[in-house]
């Protein structure tokens, strides 16, 4: 445990800020701390926190997506609409959940049943399937294999990076208007491999196509650890030294963004499009 400084402290009063190290995943605001004299009374007290926490979210059954709310609340069949929420920082997930919160009426009641911070991950999918709930994501996406598991179990994941923009969908949806005239298409995933900063031209990532295609008119979405760190158009697609069109799964090429020039190694380029459709 350090103070703001990094240096160790033994201990911190009310209102004092530390950095605990060792944590397996962020806790959420107003989680209790217990000091045990052993490791092993301390996960057998943390597996008892995560059992009592799965049955008291476990209380639905339904499924639900937001292109389906009004039906069934037009045909009586939901009094409840669960909704989990993840977000990039601990205060996103409270403004988002108070803001959610809200949209209750006489009809229906808004529950967001769990909210962390983070990628959305398989144990987020799995609480959305046996509760009926939908994942709202704001700021962040999900992983490979939570992206499987979701369309295996049609879970509907939604995801955001303006607040208002979550709050009147899911509000349309409840008052039977949802009518996007577009969505997003995924095209394919980048994963960078190396980054190289190029004089009068600016940063450029070397990437290879781990799955679908890259084009040269799509979009990008910078993802790093699971949080949307920027979109972005692209500035430049090559192969070697040649200007390309497209690059497809199992090839290498160079990317180089119109505005954001904080790339890293490691970080997933998210290539997609925004289509028209009429359902």
């Amino acid at each position: 445990m350090t103070d703001e400084n990094g240096k160790p402290v033994k201990e911190a009063g009310p209102s004092v800020p530390v950095e605990i190290t060792g944590l397996a995943e962020t806790p959420a605001a107003g989680d209790g701390f217990d000091a045990v004299s052993d490791e092993r009374l301390a996960r057998e007290l943390v597996e008892q926190r995560k059992a009592k926490i799965k049955n008291d979210e476990f209380n639905a059954l339904q499924k639900v997506t937001l292109d389906n709310l009004f039906t069934q609340l037009s045909e009586g069949d939901l009094k409840n609409l669960n909704i989990i929420v993840k977000a990039d920082v601990q205060g996103s997930v409270e403004a988002v959940r108070e803001s959610l919160e809200k949209l209750s009426n006489e009809e229906v009641k808004v529950s967001v049943i769990h909210g962390g911070v983070g990628a959305i991950n398989e144990s987020d999918v799995m609480l959305a399937q046996t509760s009926g709930a939908i994942i709202v994501g704001f700021n962040v996406r999900p992983d490979t294999v939570a992206k499987e598991a979701a369309e295996r179990d049609g879970v509907d994941i939604r995801t955001y990076r303006v607040i208002y923009d979550a709050i009147e969908e899911i509000e349309s949806a409840m008052k039977g208007m949802l009518a996007p005239k577009f969505r997003e298409s995924i095209l394919g995933t980048v994963e960078v491999r190396n980054t190289y900063k190029i004089s009068n031209v600016g940063t450029i990532a070397g990437c290879y196509v781990t799955d679908g295609k890259v084009t040269r008119s799509c979009k990008i979405r910078l993802v790093r650890d699971g949080i949307v760190i920027a979109e972005d158009e692209i500035a430049s697609l090559r192969r070697f030294k040649d200007d390309v069109k497209e690059v497809a799964q199992g090839y290498e090429c160079g990317i180089g963004l119109e505005k954001f020039a904080d790339i890293k190694d490691g970080d997933i380029f998210e290539a997609f499009i925004m289509e028209e459709y009429t359902e």
